[in-house]
């Protein structure tokens, strides 16, 4: 029999849902006894969006909901905010770009904190993924903290990963680093009006055909 937070992720109960992420992010035994409740309860599509800091993620991703909307019944944003100094807790810039959707009732979205977490995506994310697929949504869209070149983690729960570049963040011979340059599905060069995108366009697609010459699939740059 199930427990009745159990039963009301799987009955896709927002509020349910919020309450299972929170248990989990606290671990121990209930978070272990949830997990074991919910576990193969749902599939759903997962796309991971990185990129250094500044790079306009969050902003991309509400403009994408839009998109989105029109191929999903339900989604949810999971954004992995810095952790406050002081509380331990998200700092909510992410949550904050998307507001437009947050009376949505087809959109969830939830900010965790990073919690000093190193791989741009915090401890209890992939259980909070596990949770969110119980809750029956049908696109999980993850949104890593923005740490730059170890950032790789999203790679190992993400379907597709959505690399996001801008030009005139430091020497472009950072694209061509191994790690997160290497993880990418689809990289997006976003803020190209700014000077420097099409030398960065360059090259990233120097990049992916070095990085990706022994593959038949070459990930597209837009």
């Amino acid at each position: 029999m199930l427990s009745p937070l159990a039963e009301r992720i799987i009955s896709n109960d927002y509020r349910g849902v919020a309450r299972g992420i929170t248990t989990v992010e606290r671990g121990g035994e209930e978070a272990i006894d949830l997990l074991g409740e919910i576990y193969n309860s749902g599939s759903s599509r997962i796309i991971g969006f990185t990129g250094p800091p500044g790079a306009g993620k969050s902003s991309l991703i509400d403009r994408m909901l839009d998109e989105f909307k029109g191929h999903f019944e339900r989604i949810a944003v999971l954004a992995i905010d810095p952790s406050s100094p002081f509380t331990g807790g998200a700092i909510l810039g992410d949550r904050i770009r998307m507001q437009r959707h947050a009376t949505d009732s087809r959109i969830f979205i939830r900010s965790m904190a990073s919690r000093g977490h190193l791989g741009g995506i915090s401890a209890a994310t992939k259980d909070a993924v596990k949770i969110l697929e119980a809750g029956g949504f049908d696109l999980i869209i993850v949104e890593t903290v923005g740490i730059g070149q170890a950032e790789v983690e999203i790679i190992g729960l993400a379907d597709t990963t959505v690399l996001v570049e801008v030009p005139g963040l430091g020497d472009d011979i950072q694209v061509m680093k191994s790690g997160v340059m290497e993880i990418g599905d689809v990289f997006i060069i976003n803020k190209s009006d700014i000077d420097g995108a099409d030398r960065l366009h360059r090259y990233i697609q120097a990049m992916i055909a070095d990085n990706y010459r022994n593959s038949v699939y070459l990930p597209p740059v837009i």
